[in-house]
């Protein structure tokens, strides 16, 4: 697998860094990630309050973790839906933001979207994570009006392509 994983980060880290399909048992890790997100704080607070990664979810949609291949610590994930393709979730840990997870992640989103056959995958961003996106090669789409009270504010729309 391609590794965008700094020489830098991974001795910060302490260890390798693989990604695995997320399972049953990550939902309460998923969970707290999503929750703890400094991306989400002030005004964007009320969308993860009371934000749940269930069981269902992971056993429903194609949600990948990366985690350290020694200790299992969740440093972040992404889920793919295939139809419409588009990214649903995705997070990196605080901490480990700026080290290559977000990029890790991102390749491997890309070969599992080739894989299923996929040219291109809708994101719908986080306002503050659209810089992220374009960095790793996603081009603005348009804009996705607000909707209250589940979101209160406008959203950068973007395609990702795959191939």
């Amino acid at each position: 697998m391609r590794s965008g994983i700094t020489s830098r980060a991974r001795r910060a880290l302490g260890e390798d860094i693989g990604i695995r399909r997320a399972g049953v048992r990550d939902t309460k890790r998923l969970t707290r990630l999503v929750r703890a997100s400094r991306a989400y704080e002030g005004p964007y607070a009320p969308m993860v309050a009371g934000y749940r990664v269930g069981h269902d979810y992971v056993e429903t949609h194609r949600v990948f973790a990366a985690v350290g291949e020694t200790t299992d610590r969740l440093l972040g994930f992404y889920s793919l839906i295939l139809d419409p393709p588009e990214i649903d979730l995705m997070f990196v840990a605080d901490d480990v933001q700026g080290a290559g997870i977000g990029r890790l992640l991102i390749g491997h989103l890309r070969d599992e979207a080739r894989g299923a056959g996929l040219s291109e995958v809708r994101i719908v961003s986080h306002p503050p994570a659209e810089g992220f996106y374009t960095g790793v090669g996603a081009r603005r789409a348009g804009t996705v009006r607000a909707a209250p009270p589940a979101v209160m504010w406008d959203r950068p729309e973007l395609v990702l392509p795959v191939g």
